[in-house]
């Protein structure tokens, strides 16, 4: 395997146990494995590849991929789909909300993330924003407000270190840069997405509040965050890629 295209081309399959061609056009990736679990039950489908890396799962023209937590996984996930060239790719994960104004449940819609995880920067020069496809941010938008849902618009920060929220040197400098939203993957995703030319975006859910102790992700905080949120979170996700589906939407750049 000499090229590129050999290499993911043989990859994908490998790691999701999926053959290329069963994949959908419309792709959503999360890190949690009940979101490929309920989107299998919502839609009587098979999960594929609970022996490999990534469990995929798919249903007409979208499939599910669980690609792990952290942004070497996101950055292994976007290679693998250049195998593909999906239409669009939606992540749906979960972030610590940064503002006092955030609740527990909130959604927010990111016009943009800061490339604090390093992995983007294999990719581009530091100074090339992490930027999601706007008409998929769009389509999006126009789905949450069918669910008569609000949401937060922002930067999200995404930073390759789990263990900060004892760190009050690294909050300051989170409320210096004034982001809305803490995760791991977000920005590896938007610019490994852009460097495949793939049209990507992303909505994450406000699973806790890390800037305070009482807000710390527990296990029994997260498992209340799922059994309220997690649903609607993936409904809305789903919806918004049908949506294009349906309408024969296109959400990539003009010119890559």
């Amino acid at each position: 395997m000499k090229t590129k295209e050999d290499i993911v081309a043989n990859w994908l399959p490998r790691y999701t146990g999926e053959k290329l061609e069963n994949f959908g056009s419309h792709i959503l990736l999360t890190n949690f494995s009940n979101y490929v679990n309920m989107f299998a039950q919502q839609n009587d489908a098979t999960i594929v590849g609970m022996d490999r890396p990534m469990q995929c799962c798919t249903a007409g023209d979208i499939t599910i991929i669980n690609f792990g937590m952290g942004s070497p996984g996101a950055a292994t996930v976007m290679d693998l789909l250049s195998a593909i060239m999906p239409k669009a790719v939606l992540f749906l994960g979960k972030c610590g909300g940064l503002k006092k104004k955030n609740s527990i449940g909130d959604l927010i819609l990111p016009i943009a993330a800061i490339r604090g995880e390093g992995t983007s920067n294999d990719y581009f020069p530091p100074e090339v924003p992490a930027l999601p496809a706007f008409a998929l941010q769009k389509a999006i938008s126009t789905t949450i407000r069918e669910y008569g849902c609000d949401y937060w618009t922002g930067t999200c920060y995404s930073t390759n270190r789990r263990v900060w929220e004892h760190d009050s040197d690294f909050k300051k400098y989170l409320e210096l840069i004034r982001v809305m939203a803490i995760d791991m993957e977000t920005a590896t995703i938007f610019s490994v997405g852009f460097y495949n030319k793939i049209p990507t975006g992303a909505l994450l859910l406000v699973s806790d509040q890390p800037m305070v102790p009482e807000g710390v992700k527990t296990e029994e905080s997260d498992k209340k965050v799922t059994k309220e949120y997690v649903e609607r979170h993936l409904k809305i996700g789903v919806d918004s890629l049908q949506n294009l589906i349906h309408n024969h939407q296109t959400v990539k750049h003009l010119l890559f």
